[in-house]
C-alpha cells in the first residue's frame, strides 16, 4: 500500500517536472551541487607557476562543472595559513591547490603544523608536473653539471645558489643534488624567486633551481645558463641539454608538481564528482597546450594515484629534509 503510494507520488512530481519542461533524474534533481562558484585557493603569492598551473584548469573544470571556478591567492607561512583555512572551511565549494611544499615538504620541517597533510585533504587529480632547472650565472665557468660538481668540489665552500626561501621547492632541489652529488655548496635564502633571480643574473649568486616556466625567457636571452633539467627525459623545449640523471646520477628526478585537492570531510557524492571533473579539465587538450606553452607537463591522474604519489614524494623528501637539517626559520 505505501509502496503503490510512494511510486505514484514519484510519477506525479516526474510528470510535473516532465510538463515543466525541467525533466531530471531524481538523484539529480536532490543534488543541486555546486550551487554556487567554486574558490581555488592558491597558497601562493601571484604571478609564479603555481597561479599559472590554477588558471589553466580553473577554466575547464569551470567549463565541464556547471559554475564557475575563481583563483584566489592566499600567500604566507610557506602555504600553512592557506591549507589551515581550507582544511577548516565548511562551504563545501573551497578547493585548494595542492603542491609538494605544503604536501611533502612542511610536513616534515614545521614541528607543528594547523592541517594534517593526508588526513584533511582528498587528493582529486595531479594536474601537472614543472620541471626543476638547474642554472649558473653564465661568467661562471662551467658548461654542463659534471662541470659544476668538478668545481664546486674543487672550491669547497666558495660557491652560492639561491632560492625563494627556506623549505622553497628551490631550496629541496639543490640540496638534493647536493646529497647526490656529494658537494658543499652555500644557500642563500631570498623572499621569493623574483629578488633571487635579479641577484643571480646580477652576478651576486652563482647558482639556483627553479621551476622551469620562470626561467626559460632568461636561458633563451642568455642571461643564465642552464647546465641540466629535473626531468627524467629531456625537455623539447632544451633539447640540447642533459638531464641530472644524464650526467651520472642515475633515477635522479626532480620536478614540482601541483594538483587539485578539496577538504576530506565533504560529502562523499560531491567528492566524486569533483574528483570526475578534475581529471576531466586536467585532461583537456586546451590545459595540455597551456601547460606546454609554460614548459609544464600536464598530468590528470585519478585521486588514488595522486594520493599514492604524494605518499612516495612525502617519503623522498622525508629523507633529504633529515640530511640537509632543514628547519623552517625565515620562511614566508
Amino acid at each position: 500500500m505505501t509502496h503503490a503510494h510512494f511510486n505514484r507520488r514519484d510519477f506525479l512530481a516526474t510528470g510535473a517536472a516532465s510538463a515543466a519542461g525541467l525533466w531530471l533524474p531524481q538523484s539529480h534533481a536532490q543534488s543541486a551541487w555546486p550551487a554556487k562558484p567554486l574558490r581555488l585557493v592558491v597558497p601562493f603569492a601571484t604571478g609564479g607557476s603555481s597561479e599559472i598551473v590554477a588558471r589553466a584548469v580553473a577554466g575547464e573544470l569551470g567549463k565541464t562543472i556547471g559554475q564557475s571556478v575563481f583563483v584566489d591567492n592566499k600567500p604566507g607561512a610557506a602555504g600553512n595559513i592557506a591549507m589551515q583555512e581550507v582544511a577548516n572551511s565548511t562551504d563545501e565549494h573551497t578547493l585548494i591547490l595542492g603542491h609538494i611544499g605544503t604536501l611533502a615538504v612542511n610536513p616534515y620541517i614545521f614541528p607543528k603544523l594547523p592541517y594534517d597533510a593526508n588526513r584533511d585533504f582528498a587528493p582529486l587529480t595531479l594536474v601537472a608536473k614543472v620541471p626543476s632547472l638547474y642554472v649558473v650565472h653564465p661568467d661562471l665557468p662551467v658548461k654542463n653539471l659534471k662541470e659544476f660538481v668538478a668545481y664546486a668540489k674543487a672550491k669547497p665552500g666558495q660557491l652560492n645558489y639561491g632560492s625563494a626561501g627556506n623549505g622553497s621547492a628551490g631550496h629541496l632541489a639543490f640540496e638534493y643534488l647536493k646529497m647526490a652529488s656529494e658537494t658543499f655548496v652555500l644557500h642563500v635564502p631570498y623572499r621569493g624567486t623574483g629578488p633571487m633571480l635579479t641577484d643571480l643574473m646580477a652576478g651576486r649568486l652563482h647558482a639556483a633551481s627553479v621551476g622551469a616556466p620562470a626561467l626559460m625567457a632568461f636561458i633563451k636571452a642568455g642571461k643564465l645558463r642552464c647546465i641540466a633539467t629535473g626531468t627524467s627525459q629531456r625537455l623539447p623545449q632544451l633539447p640540447d641539454v642533459p638531464t641530472v640523471a644524464e650526467q651520472g646520477f642515475k633515477g635522479f628526478e626532480m620536478t614540482q608538481w601541483y594538483g587539485l585537492m578539496a577538504p576530506s570531510k565533504w560529502p562523499k557524492a560531491n567528492l566524486a564528482r569533483i574528483e570526475a571533473e578534475s581529471i576531466k579539465a586536467a585532461r583537456s587538450s586546451l590545459v595540455k597546450e597551456k601547460l606546454a606553452h609554460e614548459t609544464a607537463v600536464a598530468v590528470g591522474n585519478s585521486g588514488a594515484e595522486f594520493d599514492a604519489f604524494i605518499k612516495t614524494e612525502q617519503t623522498r623528501w622525508k629523507q633529504v629534509i633529515a640530511r640537509a637539517q632543514i628547519k623552517p626559520e625565515g620562511m614566508g
